[in-house]
């Protein structure tokens, strides 16, 4: 079975059953529902199948390559592949959409419609973390975005048109950035490929790399987000159904994260050593800045929305960490935020399908008569502020130590940056525990107990949720269940960039033949 073309039966497969859609019969939406419900679960079994009889732990290149030539005179292949960067990515892609089909059972307008939006982004998503051809990576980042806004345009809130509109511009505009670097990366030099293995062996001069990296950081950083190409997440949040806001915090914020360490990082290690500092002040900044802005919402949606700008910071700084354990913590936390995050904006939309409103001010009390609630509210609150024993707590810690660490910086640098940091981290269980308190307990808003049916969690909800905090809590208990998917990877791209790192503490003399060109961290430089 080596030779069985996995990937591209795994990405095929739900966009394929798709377009079977329209056919069913129509009984409010009830065919569509356990349909795509199916098509999710056999899809996931093959990745979860794949993983397990043909993904070899201890290796760090490309498995499961498969490559086809698809436009010859454009030099475009279907050329796709894992390795530890994108196979954890890949899995959790199956797991969070699937549990997303479960969460859009309420769903009744154009059922068709939405179930056919989601199996697409189900493929698509896969194959943004999956290809290896440059031009067909910009094509299924550009497509995966159609999928999106529609779902955001026409299932949203009041607001849904602006929040659709403001999503496309971003990240569509962000896209061109990558347009335009693949086409400079691919006729760069003597020979034109857009293969990222090939493309990441060209010897790029320094200024040229610098521009690519520059234009990538845009394009990812909107959508990872980063400050201050964030402001199109909140109002997407804000206006978004539940599945929606599973699959655009569980799986479309990591795209940003993985393409950083993808691209930006593994084919242009000389630029990441100049942008490494600045990246590190970013991370800084959308911890402080988005945890501070966090506590000062009173719409619940925008509150958690700049809790996930938050912690993604985190991943940033494991990034430029020039360390095994920071970028291994950069990735956990990928992970760890996708199953959190995921598992909060689901509740977000649980408790507003019971209280009808958003609004923190006219909440209170609703604990009483929601038990299941309560625990499911409680529970994945102390799982995002980092309580030891959730993967949260690993995945800080992991970039923490791993940054604190590294030999690539100056201790007043390194010293300045644990401190702000931990400065977020202690304004995290301060707005969380807030909201918690003014959701959960307190006396009951009597207008709102008077008007709304205060139903407590049916037994498909905690399903959805127990099914996440199953390895929330396993992977913070026995975090190797994770790390030693995409350790072999990792380990080797750290190698790598610390290479491109000559003014270590022990390579002082290179360091006064090659003086460094930025003066944010000296001891990061070019060669």
């Amino acid at each position: 079975m080596t030779d069985f073309p996995w990937l591209t039966i795994i990405i095929l497969f739900p966009i394929a059953a798709s377009l079977l859609l329209p056919f069913l019969p129509e009984k409010n939406g009830t065919w569509e529902r356990w349909y795509s419900l199916i098509i999710g679960l056999i899809d996931f079994a093959l990745i979860v199948y794949a993983f397990v009889t043909q993904y070899d732990l201890s290796n760090p290149e490309l498995q499961l390559v498969e490559k086809y030539s698809w436009v010859p005179q454009m030099d475009l292949n279907w050329s796709v592949g894992v390795d530890g960067l994108s196979m954890p990515l890949v899995l959790l892609t199956g797991f969070i959409t699937t549990l997303a089909m479960l969460a859009a059972w309420p769903v009744t307008f154009k059922p068709k419609l939405f179930y056919f939006l989601m199996l697409a982004m189900y493929g698509g998503q896969i194959a943004v973390f999956a290809v290896q051809d440059m031009l067909l990576f910009f094509l299924v980042w550009e497509l995966e975005l159609i999928p999106v806004y529609m779902l955001l345009s026409i299932w949203g809130g009041k607001k849904r048109l602006y929040a659709a509109t403001k999503f496309i511009l971003y990240t569509a505009g962000g896209s061109l950035f990558i347009l335009l670097a693949a086409l400079g990366m691919a006729f760069y030099g003597d020979t034109v490929t857009f293969d990222m293995r090939s493309l990441a062996l060209k010897d790029y001069a320094l200024n040229f790399q610098l521009l690519l990296y520059g234009g990538f950081l845009i394009a990812y950083g909107v959508k990872l987000p980063i400050f201050p190409l964030h402001t199109w997440l909140p109002d997407a949040h804000g206006e978004a159904t539940a599945p929606v806001h599973m699959l655009l915090a569980g799986i479309l914020l990591k795209m940003g994260g993985y393409a950083l360490i993808r691209m930006n990082a593994g084919m242009l290690p000389d630029a990441h050593a100049v942008f490494a500092p600045a990246l590190i002040i970013l991370g800084i900044v959308n911890i402080v800045y988005a945890a501070l802005t966090s506590f000062a919402q009173r719409n619940l949606k925008r509150k958690i929305a700049y809790s996930s700008i938050s912690h993604m910071g985190f991943v940033l700084i494991g990034i430029a960490s020039f360390t095994d354990l920071g970028m291994s913590g950069a990735v956990m936390q990928m992970i760890s935020h996708g199953l959190i995050g995921a598992s909060l904006f689901f509740l977000v939309g649980a408790t507003y399908d019971r209280t009808h409103t958003l609004m923190l001010d006219e909440m209170g009390g609703v604990g009483k008569r929601m038990g299941k609630m309560f625990a499911m509210w409680t529970t994945c609150s102390m799982a995002s502020l980092a309580l030891p024993g959730m993967s949260g707590f690993v995945a800080e810690v992991m970039v923490f130590v791993g940054f604190a660490t590294s030999d690539a910086y100056g201790s007043l640098f390194k010293v300045l940056v644990i401190v702000l940091a931990a400065i977020g981290v202690i304004l995290t269980p301060v707005y969380l525990l807030s909201m918690l308190r003014e959701i959960l307990y307190g006396p009951e808003n009597k207008e709102l107990v008077a008007h709304e049916a205060l139903i407590d969690a049916e037994p498909r909800e905690v399903f959805i949720i127990a099914c996440l905090l199953v390895p929330i809590i396993g992977i913070g208990l026995y975090p190797k269940i994770v790390t030693q998917i995409y350790d072999a990877t990792t380990v080797q791209l750290t190698a790598r960039l610390r290479n491109s790192v000559p003014t270590l503490v022990n390579e002082a003399p290179v360091a006064l033949e090659n003086p460094p060109i930025v003066s944010v961290a000296p001891s990061i430089a070019p060669r």
